[in-house]
């Protein structure tokens, strides 16, 4: 089984050129979409093959639709499978949201914070690791509205992740937008995650429209608050793999790597002390 550790950077074909021939030792994990490349063959299914030989690979979808209304895409979910075999991968993962209503809405909405709506998504969860017979993480998502809430937001999460036995790709940033969308505190909501349950994190920049609207671009530098919220969740959860997503506005891989390495130093400073495990206003219980 593939056990991920330390840092990682979601390859994207901007920058393939100067990444293969560097190929980053600094690099410990990958993360791709499967979408774009599960279909590749010549000299991109060659190139595919041989990042698998010198990085480990984590899936990261973009087109389940967990939440949607239509039927799960079995057949999309075999194909998936068949892909990891191929190429080694034991970690597929997906956004809790949807993103198709009869046609794919080339977005990811919202799935509603009721009781119906866990048991809907639970349910396609569980035909999706059925299927793969692998790990299968959920990432906690951004959202803009919540239509038909009857929960917080923690709490549809932490019942997904209980009643379907899932794992959790915990993203740092969309804890951090979504605080400042929806006005809760970030640090309460991180506290309330099932630590059992991270397979991953993920960390990020987004855009700031107004003093009071974010928006998850993945689009810019990480902001000093969200690494603070990283460094928070190292201390309450012991250092877990962590991986930095850069969609848009994609800069060199020099700097990109450059971040990365703000992720190992903080990775380091929370390893490095024994205390680090512990929120802040316990250590003095424990010292």
């Amino acid at each position: 089984m593939q056990k991920l550790q330390g840092c990682g950077l979601g390859l994207r074909r901007e920058f393939i050129d100067d990444f293969l021939s560097q190929k980053p030792p600094s690099l410990d994990f990958l993360e791709v979409a499967p979408e774009n490349w599960m279909t590749m063959g010549g000299k991109l299914g060659e190139i595919f093959s041989d990042i698998c030989h010198h990085y480990p690979l984590v899936l990261h979808g973009l087109s389940l639709s967990l939440g949607g209304p239509e039927k799960l895409d079995a057949y999309f979910v075999r194909r998936i499978r068949q892909f990891m075999q191929r190429h080694r991968i034991s970690i597929y993962t997906e956004h809790l949201s949807y993103c198709s209503d009869q046609g794919h809405l080339y977005d990811l909405m919202p799935i509603p914070f009721t009781q119906q709506a866990v048991s809907h998504v639970v349910d396609r969860i569980k035909q999706v690791q059925d299927i793969i017979g692998m790990d299968f993480a959920i990432e906690n998502v951004s959202y803009y509205a919540a239509p038909m809430q009857k929960m917080p937001e923690i709490e549809f999460l932490n019942q997904v992740l209980e009643k379907a036995d899932a794992k959790l790709l915990l993203d740092i940033n969309n804890i951090y937008v979504n605080s400042v969308n929806h006005h809760y505190d970030a640090q309460s909501f991180l506290r309330q995650i099932p630590a059992d349950r991270i397979l991953y994190m993920h960390i990020a920049g987004h855009y700031i429209q107004a003093q009071d609207l974010i928006i998850d671009t993945h689009g810019e530098a990480v902001i000093e608050p969200v690494w603070g919220l990283l460094q928070q969740a190292y201390r309450l959860f012991g250092v877990k793999p962590t991986l930095l997503e850069r969609d848009f506005n994609i800069p060199s891989l020099s700097e990109l790597l450059r971040e990365v390495e703000s992720i190992r130093g903080i990775m380091q400073a929370n390893t490095a002390d024994p205390l680090a495990k512990y929120p802040v206003e316990d250590r003095a219980y424990v010292a």
